[in-house]
């Protein structure tokens, strides 16, 4: 059961990570800080995008649309910290 609750608690820091990763990522490239014609930078955006579309797409269809915010990213770090509670509360009930 450990190993269950350790592997979930993985997944979800990455997935955290991830998420931070793209954020001031896309902040870096608005501000032009980074530039999206490098080569590297470019294969790092899009394979940020195609990984956190999927759960931004979900989350986009839920929240109502907010001009030019987007608070997906929020939103999937707010479920992330959630489901981290729940799972250490759980957690705890089995040991």
């Amino acid at each position: 059961m450990t190993s269950l609750f350790q592997i979930l608690m993985l997944l979800l820091d990455i997935l955290y990570f991830i998420v931070i990763a793209h954020v001031i990522m896309s902040w870096l490239i608005n501000f032009q800080v980074l530039n999206l014609r490098q080569q590297l930078v470019a294969q790092i955006w899009y394979g940020l995008n195609r990984l956190l579309d999927p759960v931004y797409s979900r989350v986009r269809a839920i929240i109502p649309q907010m001009g030019g915010l987007d608070l997906a990213p929020l939103v999937v770090l707010i479920g992330v910290a959630i489901a981290r509670i729940v799972l250490m509360k759980n957690a705890a009930l089995f040991y």
